[in-house]
């Protein structure tokens, strides 16, 4: 009972009334918004099969990627299989695919559907004779394609080409977003190793070839202690697949260098000035990129730039000074974004930016319990939203209903 009325009912959101901005003097139609509805349920977990701003829908929006398991509170191991499934939007049935042992609580087994053929095919990571890999799927037939040596971090939209990075090494240094089990060569005593990093993936012959080292980006990153080692995480293709972005951190310093470079490789650059840093991202085309970090060296906030210039915007005219998941609509038009829990209450709040006027639209207030954050944070539940190939709808994962439960959200513009 309690936990419900932490949601802010969607008033304004499911009315489709206009928004006033008399600070700029003009009038924003938000679309209709209707949701949260939930579409798994207890008493086990479900939530997407992927991290934030990747398509999780199938093209026909029949269908989206979701994780099952019974673990709630602990950080999962090798030996902790999470059931892989499609949850059925018309019926709400939870539809078995297949048991992956490569996964998260915050980027799950990252599946991706393929550019290729969204409504049928899918690629995720699995733990198999004790290496990770990455495996592709016709969701209707269960039928494996090609079982690739090694595990992605992001999908072309061509679908025809990925990219991966090094879980293990992950693991090793942020513990909750890499994979146990040593399915890689973490090479935890090298700073930085020339042959590892970021590596591109051919999906059609599963053949890949470093791409980007860790070596590489030494110059552009702050100096390391002796016992320090650098990381890589969370690489991002733009919209057009022509460009790639992620972030370069030192462990244990925690010092973050975000980087942008062409699908070939050549162009490696550093997005921001000294001292910005960098967290979450998302392309708002091929070219834009939109990235959390400490503007002008003083305030997280959503910032929005060229890579290469130095255009940057600090978007959402003050109200989204924060660290969230901000993720763009497929016609450019909306982004959404989330918080942390804060306040007494520890509410996530979750937000709709009109891109254009920046005006900010709250759609919801989501309670979110200690029990779920542990001593160490590794099993949160953030929301995480994440659109459909088409805009209409969009999702996100919570507990505020007492589980960790995955919601959508309608949208009519």
């Amino acid at each position: 009972m309690i936990r419900f009325l932490y949601i802010l009912t969607l008033f304004v959101a499911s009315s489709g009334v206009s928004i006033s901005q008399n600070a700029q003097k003009n009038t924003v139609n938000f679309p209709k918004i209707t949701g949260p509805i939930q579409i798994t349920d207890g008493p086990r977990e479900h939530f997407f099969a992927s991290y934030y701003a990747i398509n999780s829908f199938s093209k026909s929006q029949k269908y989206v990627t979701v994780l099952q398991t019974d673990i709630r509170y602990k950080l999962p191991d090798e030996n902790d299989a999470a059931t892989l499934g499609l949850v059925d939007l018309e019926t709400k049935q939870f539809i078995p695919l297949s048991q992956t042992r490569a996964w998260n609580f915050q980027e799950g087994c990252m599946a991706h559907w393929l550019g290729s053929s969204p409504d049928s095919l899918i690629i995720y990571n699995d733990y198999r004779g004790g290496k990770f890999v990455s495996v592709i799927l016709n969701v209707h037939t269960k039928t494996e394609i090609r079982v690739i040596d090694r595990p992605i971090s992001a999908v072309s939209p061509n679908g025809k080409e990925a990219v991966g990075m090094n879980f293990s090494r992950l693991r090793a240094t942020r513990i909750d977003y890499g994979y146990a089990g040593n399915g890689q060569d973490a090479q935890a005593n090298v700073s930085f190793p020339a042959n590892d990093g970021i590596f591109h993936i051919d999906l059609e012959t599963g053949q890949s070839k470093l791409l980007v080292s860790i070596k590489d980006v030494e110059k552009f990153v702050p100096t390391l202690k002796e016992s320090s080692i650098e990381y890589f995480a969370h690489v991002v293709y733009s919209r057009d697949g022509s460009q790639l972005s992620w972030l370069a951190r030192g462990f244990p310093e925690w010092n973050t260098t975000t980087m942008v470079v062409n699908k070939d490789g050549s162009g490696l650059k550093r997005a921001f000035p000294d001292n910005w840093g960098g967290s979450h991202y998302d392309w708002l085309n091929g070219n834009e990129l939109m990235v959390t970090a400490m503007y002008e060296g003083k305030q997280m906030a959503h910032v929005l730039f060229t890579p290469g210039k130095d255009d940057y915007k600090r978007l959402g005219n003050g109200l989204l000074d924060y660290d969230g998941h901000g993720t763009f609509s497929p016609n450019g038009k909306w982004m959404i974004t989330d918080s942390y829990p804060s306040g007494g209450s520890k509410e996530q709040r979750l937000y709709l930016m009109d891109m254009k006027s920046e005006a900010v639209l709250p759609l919801g207030r989501f309670y979110h319990s200690e029990e779920y954050r542990g001593e160490k944070g590794w099993s949160r539940c953030d929301l995480h939203p994440r659109w459909s190939a088409t805009g209409e709808k969009f999702g996100i994962n919570s507990v505020f209903n007492g589980t960790r439960q995955v919601y959508i959200f309608k949208v009519e513009e």
